[in-house]
């Protein structure tokens, strides 16, 4: 067994223009003073990270690694969930999604869709020259809008977008492969990967690809009424990253899990700060490290009510005090005594 790393935190929702969240000195030095010992970088924020510059220079990532060790933290794992979700984008989200990309390429889908991959190929490279082996992002989506089945889909629907998207991941992850780093898809509502089932659609079209690999969120897994702990169990060896997300479901006779249009306040489902919602962290932490997991545990806030620099910090302690530290040595060793084959053999009843 193995004892989790953390806490860390990705500093997606926390990066800004504002002091100590605008520059990377500042907001690692803000993350450790948190009770962090490790930060996810969206690879997106200019403010925090050069991502081209990580992809060809070393010693550009030597500098950045030491800026963070010198203040306390690791760098975990890069993210790129912006520029993944643009590597497959539905026409009806073009114009909602547009914003995530660089303005050169803004207004057209195939220049945009190009600067996609080539961004989270970058990412992948960078990550080599970082040391870090697994990756974090979104897959995108061609199937979103036909996630109903009403209207009836036309035969081979589904199984197109599948074959698609497959196509348009392949070439990155041959990549990943190439530099040793696992893409982790975040299971994800707005994504085509958004459950066990759909994770395993596209596994299948990808021939099983090594580097297709998870990215495990309980709080998406709650808020579709997934069993969240079967879920670990099911794909415990692609599991290679963990957001750690609380979340609470409370439907009523007005709405359920679609919520009727609702803001984030008024949803049956809302995302909570940690230890506000209803997902059985003991539980989950134990299974993790009964299997293994080999990553950190990465705290990311998302709360409709709580200040997000509030939940950072009750964040750090909150995975404090689930890591669990594991054993090296069993509980009844000391009712253990020395044995043999033979002397197996005769507690079985079955001779010398």
């Amino acid at each position: 067994m193995k004892t989790i790393k953390g806490p860390a935190l990705f500093l997606a929702q926390f990066a800004s223009d504002e002091a100590p969240f605008n520059s990377w000195n500042s907001i690692t030095n803000w993350a450790a003073d948190c009770g962090y010992a490790g930060v996810q970088v969206p690879s997106w924020d200019s403010r925090l990270f050069d991502l081209k510059l990580a992809a060809s220079s070393k010693s550009y990532c030597d500098e950045f690694l030491g800026t963070a060790r010198e203040n306390g933290v690791e760098v975990t794992e890069l993210s790129t969930h912006l520029q993944g979700q643009l590597v497959a984008v539905h026409p009806a989200y073009n114009e909602a999604f547009d914003a995530f990309a660089a303005p050169e390429v803004q207004g057209n889908p195939i220049a945009r869709q190009a600067w996609a991959v080539d961004q989270v190929k970058l990412a992948l490279t960078a990550s080599h020259n970082l040391g870090i082996d697994a990756h974090a992002t979104f897959s995108g989506a061609l199937a979103w809008p036909f996630l109903y089945p009403w209207p009836q889909r036309p035969p081979g629907l589904i199984d197109e977008a599948f074959t698609e998207l497959a196509r348009r991941w392949r070439p990155i992850l041959d990549h990943a492969e190439n530099m040793g780093v696992d893409v982790c898809y975040e299971i994800h509502p707005g994504e085509d990967l958004h459950d066990g089932v759909t994770f395993e659609m596209f596994l299948e079209k990808l021939g099983d690809h090594s580097r297709a690999n998870m990215l495990y969120d309980p709080s998406h897994y709650m808020l579709q009424c997934l069993d969240y702990l079967d879920n670990l169990d099911i794909y415990r060896d692609r599991i290679k990253m963990f957001h750690v997300k609380d979340a609470e479901f409370n439907p009523t006779g007005r709405q359920g899990v679609y919520s009727g249009y609702q803001s984030w306040v008024d949803r049956s489902g809302r995302f909570r700060s940690l230890g506000d919602g209803q997902v059985d962290f003991p539980a989950i932490f134990s299974k993790l490290a009964a299997m293994d997991f080999d990553g950190w545990a990465v705290v990311e806030w998302e709360c409709c009510l709580k200040h997000p620099e509030d939940g950072a910090r009750e964040g750090a302690s909150f995975v404090k005090d689930h890591i669990i530290r594991v054993t090296e040595k069993a509980f009844d060793d000391f009712a253990g005594g020395e044995t043999n084959a033979q002397a197996n053999r005769r507690m079985l009843g079955i001779g010398n």
